[in-house]
């Protein structure tokens, strides 16, 4: 059991260890059934060479909408042979074409927030009822609506049955260059759409350029008032528990 003060305690002691520490704490605590969900940005891939170098076998998801650009899908390939394991591919339960026969078509430009609750955030809960913990890259310095982000955090996953889920994000305090350090020291495989200006790349019809002035996510939803895709929104964090 995770008491309220002792997460209390668990962040401010997680602030000041190194993301290798913070991993060997869930892999001891969680073993596989805490798992590194991964969109392959660059905090995502520094923090799975981290937890590979470690020898933390954790196992690593990543949502495949059927909308990712082509050198994400091959970007995928070239990271399982670099780091020799599978990455799972979480697949919506509607194909494109039975999307848009249920919505209408190219839903992402009408409706960007149902289609992203289609194609991420429910394959994403199905992946979530496996496990206790749930490991992502989320760096405070990504945007304003995750600046205020814990380490370790809790949330209300199935309030019918009591069920909690820690989200740990062990890259919380990481600057964007010290990540971009890391995966170049490293020579670790990356997104070459990043070297042309996509500073967050997502599903190819909602990901655009982004300026260096702007927030990393700023090139996501042009054109709408939305800055988060709803798989880090879609449940309630809490305060006072146990799990």
């Amino acid at each position: 059991m995770i008491a309220a003060s002792e997460v209390k305690d668990l962040n401010a002691r997680f602030d000041a260890a190194s993301t290798e520490e913070i991993l060997q704490w869930a892999w001891a605590r969680f073993g596989v059934r805490a798992a590194i969900g991964t969109s392959f940005q660059g905090a995502g891939l520094a923090m799975m060479h981290i937890a590979a170098r470690a020898r933390l076998a954790f196992p690593v998801f990543t949502l495949d909408t059927n909308l990712l650009f082509p050198e994400t899908y091959a970007l995928k390939r070239r990271l399982e042979d670099f780091f020799g394991f599978r990455i799972e591919a979480l697949q919506p339960d509607l194909t494109l074409d039975q999307q848009a026969e249920a919505q209408g078509p190219e839903l992402w430009n009408r409706n960007p927030d149902l289609c992203c609750t289609l194609r991420k955030v429910m394959p994403l809960q199905a992946k979530l009822s496996e496990l206790d913990c749930w490991v992502t890259g989320l760096r405070r310095q990504q945007s304003d609506t995750r600046a205020s982000i814990g380490v370790l955090e809790v949330y209300v996953f199935d309030e019918s049955e009591g069920r909690d889920i820690v989200k740990l994000n062990p890259m919380a305090g990481w600057s964007r260059e010290a990540v971009w350090d890391y995966l170049r020291d490293h020579k670790i495989p990356y997104n070459p759409l990043q070297d042309q200006g996509y500073r967050s790349i997502g599903c190819q019809p909602c990901t655009a350029k982004s300026g260096a002035g702007e927030d990393e996510r700023a090139g996501r939803w042009t054109g709408f008032n939305k800055v988060e895709c709803g798989i880090h929104t879609f449940m309630a964090k809490k305060t006072n528990y146990q799990i």
